[in-house]
């Protein structure tokens, strides 16, 4: 019954640490298996950007139109992803609703099988705008990932790119490694933060672990690799949105209705 409740509050609007740390690191497997597979369909990593940040920079030197361009559409993307993220969060705050942060996992997951509709009918009907397409899809995807962990545990927890978990759970290593000389007053003592330390190992063994399941699921099940992971994050944001069934439809119909 416990372990019940707690899976129902995984992505509920009522925060606790213990539900912000277990949807971390359900997330950062995912951001991990996307980020693998979707660089084995185009060749780029689009969980991060500070790569496109990069290019950018190097191409905008170099004259490169086709590549700033590209660059300038992930980043873009990306930024419109998290830009989606904050408006339904705070349109379901404004309205009371339970499932604030499941609305934009629920397009996450929405968004994902239509990648993988989009790797499908690339490998039927090559063209060449399928590849750019896929990199701004997958970059709003990792937008929207990214701004709703950072929500949902105040900028505590980032799910979609390792160098801020990895530079944390540095400084926390040399904390625990620190040598208190004996007698040392207590405030002048250095603590490592233990409960710190475990969840930015855990966030970089599970985007790591996700980076694996990602690359070996792209090769036997090409783009179908993308459905199990939709799947989940429909399950995670059903609780929420099973609880606002009733007022969910009444406030998309009244705003969908015609103004007289």
């Amino acid at each position: 019954m416990r372990m019940r409740h707690h899976l129902h509050l995984l992505t509920d609007r009522h925060r606790t640490v213990a539900s912000n740390r277990t949807l971390g690191l359900l997330l950062a497997f995912n951001a991990g298996a996307v980020n693998a597979g979707g660089f084995l369909l185009v060749h780029s990593y689009t969980s991060h950007m500070t790569g496109f940040v990069s290019l950018l920079a190097d191409n905008l030197v170099l004259g490169n139109t086709a590549l700033v361009l590209s660059a300038c559409g992930a980043l873009l993307a990306f930024l419109c992803g998290a830009a989606a993220t904050s408006l339904l969060v705070n349109w379901a705050r404004h309205h009371r609703l339970r499932s604030s942060y499941a609305l934009p996992l629920l397009l996450e997951a929405a968004l994902m099988l239509l990648f993988g509709l989009l790797g499908a009918a690339m490998l039927a009907w090559p063209t060449p705008f399928a590849v750019p397409l896929a990199v701004l899809l997958l970059s709003f995807i990792m937008g929207l990932q990214n701004a709703t962990v950072t929500k949902m545990s105040s900028s505590q927890i980032r799910t979609t790119h390792m160098t801020g978990v990895i530079t944390d759970l540095g400084m926390e290593l040399g904390r625990a490694l620190y040598w208190n000389r004996h007698g040392s007053p207590p405030e002048h003592r250095v603590h490592a933060n233990h409960v710190r330390l475990r969840l930015f190992a855990g966030l970089l063994s599970m985007f790591l672990l996700g980076g694996i399941a990602g690359a070996l699921g792209f090769r036997p099940l090409r783009f179908v690799f993308v459905v199990p992971l939709a799947v989940v994050l429909c399950l995670l944001s059903l609780p929420p949105l099973w609880a606002d069934r009733a007022r969910l439809p009444l406030l998309l119909g009244r705003r969908a209705a015609p103004r007289a």
